[in-house]
């Protein structure tokens, strides 16, 4: 059952189910919602184990109100923040895919008691900056910085708008231009056949971030929705390891 909570005026979806902990939280990506595959499945998972958990919609997205095009990378991990501050007790599991890689690293440097531990999928961390910031040309740049705005193509449906408040706070949370520990155990499942997330982001991230407890694995041919089959299953054994090695 959906149900909702508000952050400054905005109505933020979620669904929760009562378990035992560590919790697991899944923070979806960029224009995606808390209905999709990976979600759903992991949700599946955590009624058959009696595992608590918990999926949302960030503002702008899904079944929570606002618009996308005033959404920013701060705005959505406070979003994040605040349902799991409401909807859950203890150290969770965050499971973040794609941009909701980069959330999950953000709520680990800013709350890291309530993280017990990560896995990623396709993390895409400072992929304003490193993305489309860097992939824009001229004349986008100078459209950017004119109308505040500028329509992307994108593989998933309607361009994206890519808004300067978007490009401009996402510099304020960058997290590969400092340091980056993670205490905590760490999995980060990446496809070699990734269009959106190059394989050398997920290098990156292992390489800059700091922990104990820190592993890798890449799926030859997997692509950016990571949602076959073998790779739901991959994200499961994932999170049963980090699980326990939380617990």
């Amino acid at each position: 059952m959906v149900r909702y909570t508000e952050r400054d005026g905005t109505r933020l979806a979620y669904e929760a189910t009562a378990g035992q902990g560590p919790g697991v939280v899944f923070l979806g990506g960029f224009k995606s919602d808390m209905g999709g595959t990976k979600a759903t499945d992991l949700e599946a998972w955590a009624r058959a184990e009696g595992r608590a958990f918990l999926r949302l919609d960030y503002s702008g997205h899904g079944d929570s109100s606002g618009a996308f095009e005033d959404g920013t990378i701060g705005r959505w991990r406070d979003d994040a923040a605040h349902v799991i501050d409401e909807a859950t007790e203890g150290p969770q599991v965050l499971v973040g895919s794609s941009m909701g890689g980069w959330i999950a690293l953000l709520l680990a440097r800013a709350m890291p008691e309530r993280v017990a531990g990560l896995v990623t999928i396709a993390a895409a961390p400072d992929f304003t900056e490193d993305g489309y910031w860097a992939g824009f040309d001229v004349a986008q740049r100078a459209a950017l910085a004119r109308e505040g705005r500028v329509a992307v193509p994108s593989d998933y449906g309607e361009p994206y708008v890519i808004t300067r408040a978007l490009i401009e706070d996402g510099r304020r949370h960058l997290v590969l231009r400092s340091p980056l520990a993670l205490p905590m155990p760490v999995r980060m499942l990446q496809g070699t056949a990734d269009a959106d997330v190059p394989l050398l982001w997920a290098t990156r991230l292992l390489d800059h971030a700091e922990g104990p407890d820190m592993a890798l694995t890449l799926v030859k041919g997997a692509d950016h929705r990571f949602s076959e089959p073998d790779q739901l299953a991959l994200i499961r054994r994932s999170v049963v390891e980090v699980v326990a090695r939380a617990g």
